[in-house]
């Protein structure tokens, strides 16, 4: 039995999302903890810098290998809408000042922006691969 393009479009989809959401999960969703400065009172956080590397290192590799399988106008607000959303529901519930509606939507424009690249380069490259003579 085959599936039809259709079938492995939504699957990919699906895939996708799950693993978008789960990178967020891995390298950021388990911290909440704010730092503070003993001598200043500054206070910085969640996140610390190598979580934020991990994450979009992960993110890149996903868009990558999502661009070789799937369109890039498909991957990019497949990851964008589900990083976003789970972003900002970690976000909304521990925010009381509503600026989190700001960051959300610098999460999307970030996320649709560097997901459309790297999974443009990731069709470029897997076509170049799949053409190339062996």
């Amino acid at each position: 039995m085959t599936a039809t393009r259709g079938t492995r479009a939504l699957l990919g989809v699906v895939f996708l999302a799950a693993a978008t959401v789960g990178a967020w999960i891995l390298w950021l969703g388990w911290d909440d903890e704010y730092t503070v400065d003993a001598q200043t009172g500054a206070s910085s956080g969640p996140y610390e810098a190598w979580q934020v590397i991990g994450c979009v290192l992960t993110l890149v590799l996903l868009a990558g290998l999502a661009g070789t399988r799937l369109s890039p106008w498909l991957v990019a607000p497949v990851m964008a809408v589900a990083f976003t959303a789970v972003w900002s529901w970690r976000a909304a519930s521990t925010d009381d000042s509503g600026l989190w509606v700001v960051g959300g939507i610098l999460v999307l424009v970030g996320m649709a922006a560097g997901s459309t690249l790297v999974s443009l380069a990731g069709r470029r490259i897997g076509r170049r691969m799949a053409t190339r003579p062996t």
